[in-house]
């Protein structure tokens, strides 16, 4: 198994649509890129502890690619927008790429390349690529978020839902069955 760390916004949403992708063993959420030991949910939204939001994906790489997990981190959320993604803001929000190897580096810094250079985007492109440094896994209550409070949480249902059916929709073959 392989291990990947992305941050994309709100860790609800980017669990949401990962733990559903073929060859995804694992989705964690959690807290990476920060100063303080140990943050709780309540420390990190406010800004300055210095960590993102972030998932731990664990992987099986002989179904799932690195470069696909890149494929669908940027498809399913914005990597021109400074520390926010809608209307999430914070240094918490941010796009970043925690590489746990020199391959993982090159991947994302080729992949994000091709994106500029494709135009993919109006904007240029935010996205942090960084050394992974300690993953804090986030209290028991983030955990399969969506799945448990999805109908009944507002954020949920305006904000996670249509990420995750788009998602959904465009990569059909991609999902577990």
């Amino acid at each position: 198994m392989k291990k990947a760390i992305l941050a994309g916004g709100c860790f609800w949403c980017t669990e949401a649509v990962f733990k559903s992708l073929k060859g995804v063993v694992e989705a964690v959420p959690g807290y990476i890129g920060g100063s303080q030991v140990n943050p709780t949910y309540e420390q990190v939204c406010t800004g300055e502890t210095g960590h993102a939001e972030a998932i731990e994906i664990e992987y099986n790489e002989h179904e799932v690619s690195y470069n696909e997990l890149l494929e669908i981190f940027f498809a399913t959320h914005n990597p021109t927008t400074l520390n926010r993604q809608g209307e999430d803001i914070g240094t918490q929000y941010r796009s970043e790429i925690f590489y746990v190897d020199e391959a993982q580096k090159q991947a994302a810094e080729e992949y994000i390349g091709i994106l500029r250079d494709e135009k993919v985007f109006d904007q240029p492109i935010v996205t942090q690529i960084t050394p992974a440094s300690i993953f804090y896994v986030a209290e028991d209550y983030h955990k399969n978020y969506f799945d448990r409070k999805g109908a009944e949480n507002p954020y949920c249902q305006m904000v996670v839902k249509p990420k995750v059916e788009k998602f959904k929709k465009n990569y059909a073959s991609k999902l577990k069955e």
